[in-house]
């Protein structure tokens, strides 16, 4: 598909299932190899940002320590799997949930811990903060290109329930795999909640919201077929 081939169809979602204009849903569609390219650029540098933290991490467990990289990867790979022709509706859920979790834990992060985080160069700070909601953008326009099959919902919950598992309640090789923060783990930090505590509840909300969108995507999109199947 070149940048001038027809787009998918738009179906009539309600704003909190597609939020964004259609003309920069449009865009993103025509021009999707060169999102795929920025990706892949932001994927290389969260393993790099991650490199630490890998290095002091069991390989088998590498698969649910760099989240975010992870999560631009796999956008990548299913925007790629479907301008190719072969769209892979697990890989595609994997990428929405991962877009929708990270790209907003990491800015509530940053905001929970914004004085601990003094460490980071303003530019820095505002590069985490500001490419991780992109994130959260671009995850609102792959329900273009698939229909969020109940079976691939479940791949997704089910790689990101065992991700909270082992990110904050039972690591089972070595230590919590959760991003590193710049507080200790049992520092209470406000209405009772030690800094472990704030940051496995965003992912947890996240989650779950992730979840909600998804079925609610799906049952939405069924219900749109059912209806153009009843006037013909």
């Amino acid at each position: 598909m070149t940048a001038s081939a027809p787009l998918p169809e738009r179906p009539q979602l309600p704003k909190y299932l597609a939020p964004l204009p259609a003309r920069l849903e449009n865009f993103g569609l025509r021009y999707a190899w060169v999102i795929v390219a920025i990706n892949l650029a932001g994927t290389g540098f969260g393993f790099w940002y991650y490199q630490g933290q890998l290095a002091g991490t069991p390989m088998v467990m590498w698969p649910f320590v760099p989240d975010s990289p992870l999560a631009t990867l796999a956008i990548a790979l299913a925007i790629a799997a479907w301008k190719l022709g072969h769209e892979l509706p697990w890989l595609t859920a994997i990428a929405f949930f991962g877009n929708i979790i990270l790209g907003l834990w990491t800015p509530y992060t940053l905001l929970a811990f914004y004085d601990a985080y003094s460490y980071h160069h303003p530019l820095m700070f505002q590069f985490l903060f500001w490419s991780h909601l992109a994130m959260v953008v671009q995850a609102f326009v792959l329900y273009r290109i698939t229909s969020f099959p109940v079976w691939a919902i479940a791949v997704a919950t089910g790689y990101y329930a065992i991700n909270l598992v082992v990110d904050y309640f039972i690591p089972i090789i070595g230590e919590p795999h959760h991003t590193p923060i710049p507080l200790e783990r049992d520092e209470s930090v406000f209405l009772g909640a030690d800094a472990l505590g704030v940051i496995a509840a965003g992912e947890v909300t996240f989650t779950l919201l992730a979840l909600f969108l998804a079925m609610a995507t799906r049952a939405k999109l069924c219900e749109l077929s059912d209806y153009d199947a009843s006037r013909h």
